[in-house]
């Protein structure tokens, strides 16, 4: 059986000054014009996935998550640790995901990203408010057209 270290394509907590660095990156980003993502949002087993796919030559911030996470990543894009230089990803990696994150991507190509977490959540918007107090700020709130829901119930 092969152990990976955990470090080596973890994505950790960042520093108060990395996240401040990404909310820096996010004004000057919302000052341009903004390209409209579409989320998938799945409710399944005790589990919220959320997946979006991000446009090549897209720059794009996350919210601040403030629950562990597993991040799967397929595509070619940049992905902000927090002090290092980030973590360039081509083809598919799953990653295990700290709390305390805010992320910045930058897509080289069509890239999708989709976080998956345990929740007792029964509606997204509680779904979202769990991982995140930012929903203000999450596309999926902007526009509900953009959205796709399944909520099985199991």
């Amino acid at each position: 059986m092969t152990q990976l270290v955990a470090q080596q394509g973890a994505i950790l907590p960042m520093s108060p000054d990395s996240i401040a660095r990404v909310a820096a990156l996010e004004q000057q980003i919302l000052a341009c014009p903004q390209v409209e993502i579409h989320t998938q949002h799945v409710l399944h087993a005790g589990m919220y996935a959320r997946t979006i796919v991000i446009p090549g030559g897209v720059v794009l911030t996350g919210a601040l998550v403030k629950v562990p996470t597993i991040l799967t990543v397929s595509g070619d894009v940049l992905v902000s640790r927090g002090e290092d230089d980030g973590l360039h990803i081509t083809g598919t990696a799953v990653l295990p995901a700290s709390a305390g994150r805010k992320q910045a991507f930058i897509a080289y190509a069509d890239t999708t990203v989709t976080m998956v977490f345990p929740t007792r959540a029964a509606t997204i918007e509680e779904a979202e408010a769990e991982f995140t107090d930012d929903t203000d700020m999450l596309m999926s709130r902007r526009d509900p057209e953009r959205n796709t829901i399944i909520i099985t119930g199991e």
